[in-house]
């Protein structure tokens, strides 16, 4: 059983940029009325506690979601994303955190599905808790990378996918890219999204060449570097892949991400990405 609790890092930056991606494609979905499946392939426990000892030990959403707490600016979906956030939290206290399943949970209607994977023990236990209150909630303690084949294409006809493994196990950005390759494959029309750390930009690369090589179509990447790369240092930034995004998403992400440059860059050498890596 691999070691990663995701309770060690629940507010940091990569969270604010897959979340704030996350809301703004769930967001658009339920624009629509008809109901669509929304898959979550590395849940993790769902809902987080800031007081706890896991997440004062690194104090990570210190430099994330604690930076954005009182943001006056003039970019909505920042707003947005932090009264989502605030949605959670009770008076101006900033106590708690969601994972994506509660992320997730905030935007399904009655009509929508919520399929939710998750491996360690301890946080499958934790999910399902943080789940039990609506069937329409799906929890599995299996391996998400080949749930997703299971659930695509769903009988609703309509879906999102969020991917985003922890990345222990370095197979991890191959398996993932190709997950989503094969998913594409049996259900063109979902909305796929891939979150990926960046230790090492190769691996990175590698992740989008194999996309564009794929031959799926509309593809965009948004990526928030709170430091320059490295490789002596861990991670120094993260990323979104989404395949076939709202049509508003990049328009959005190219006003959001110079200012969480702005507002979370730990040190010079910080930067963004907002592309469209393989057009429409």
């Amino acid at each position: 059983m691999l070691s990663y609790r995701h309770s060690f890092h629940a507010g940091n930056p990569a969270d604010v940029i897959k979340h704030l991606v996350l809301a703004e494609v769930l967001s658009y979905m339920v624009k629509k009325e008809k109901p669509f499946d929304y898959v979550d392939t590395h849940s993790g426990a769902g809902f987080f506690e800031l007081a706890s000892d896991d997440a004062q030990k690194t104090q990570e959403y210190l430099q994330g979601i604690a930076k954005l707490w009182h943001y006056s600016g003039a970019v909505t979906a920042i707003s947005d994303y932090v009264c989502l956030i605030k949605s959670f939290n009770e008076g101006e206290r900033l106590s708690h955190y969601p994972g994506s399943p509660k992320v997730a949970e905030h935007y399904l209607r009655r009509q929508d599905k919520g399929w939710f994977f998750e491996l360690h023990p301890r946080d499958l236990e934790l999910l399902q808790q943080n789940t039990a209150h609506k069937k329409s909630l799906r929890v599995t303690g299996s391996d998400g990378f080949k749930g997703l084949q299971g659930l695509v294409p769903p009988a609703s006809r309509r879906a999102c996918v969020l991917m985003d493994p922890p990345y222990e196990i370095k197979s991890d950005y191959d398996v993932a890219v190709q997950s989503i390759i094969k998913a594409y494959k049996k259900f063109d029309s979902g909305v796929y999204m891939i979150w990926y750390p960046v230790v090492d930009r190769a691996r990175i690369d590698a992740m989008e060449s194999q996309l564009i090589d794929s031959g799926i179509r509309n593809i965009q990447l948004f990526e928030l570097a709170t430091r320059a790369d490295t490789q002596e240092r861990g991670m120094t930034a993260s990323g979104m892949l989404v395949i076939n995004p709202p049509w508003t998403l990049k328009k959005t992400m190219d006003a959001v991400l110079p200012e969480l440059v702005t507002l979370l860059a730990e040190e010079e050498g910080a930067f963004y990405r907002s592309i469209q890596l393989v057009e429409e």
